[in-house]
């Protein structure tokens, strides 16, 4: 990245998280910023995340590590992430009309994690007004292996003031469905 790029996420990072204190209390944004700057890797999926529409924010600490947690907090699933199957797996078992990629594999070479089942509940309770995520789209979480060695993927949604969770065909794609994802720094 350049560093016009850099400046330019970095003042973008910094405006989202003093526009949403309620996500992350506690935290100081100059801690974030520093610990960013260490780690061009961690920023360059930060950029990937921000790029595909996912709005990326810090939404907790690991007291562990000292890590900064960020997940994509676009009021829907990233718009340059939707229309993939959930793996590469299901992406070559489909014959006819393949989507452009796979989940897993955009992920990856994003540097990011597809949230779990936990995290998407987690990140649907760190918004101010409650779970007002994916009232329009889902998005696919983590699945466990012993549904993934079925044929089965599962996602997510918010609807009627729950989060719902549903399987799928892990081949299958949908153009209100993409991926939201996770990132340690």
């Amino acid at each position: 990245m350049s560093s016009t790029q850099t400046e330019a996420l970095l003042n973008t990072l910094k405006a989202r998280f003093e526009k949403n204190m309620d996500r992350h209390k506690g935290i100081n944004w100059a801690d974030v910023q520093a610990r960013l700057k260490k780690n061009p890797v961690k920023l360059w999926a930060l950029f990937e995340m921000e790029s595909t529409g996912g709005e990326p924010d810090v939404v907790d600490l690991d007291k562990k590590t000292g890590e900064f947690i960020f997940y994509d907090c676009s009021a829907e699933s990233p718009n340059g992430r939707r229309s993939i199957c959930y793996d590469d797996a299901a992406l070559q078992a489909r014959k006819e009309n393949k989507p452009k990629d796979s989940a897993m594999n955009m992920a990856a070479v994003m540097g990011i994690e597809l949230l779990t089942e936990e995290q998407y509940r987690y990140l649907q309770s760190r918004q101010k007004a409650g779970g007002n995520f994916d009232t329009k789209t889902s998005s696919w979480i983590q699945t466990p292996t012993g549904i993934r060695k079925l044929g089965g993927a599962i996602f997510a949604d918010f609807r009627y003031g729950q989060v719902f969770v549903y399987h799928n065909g892990a081949e299958s794609y949908y153009a209100a469905r993409g991926f939201r994802g996770s990132l340690r720094v």
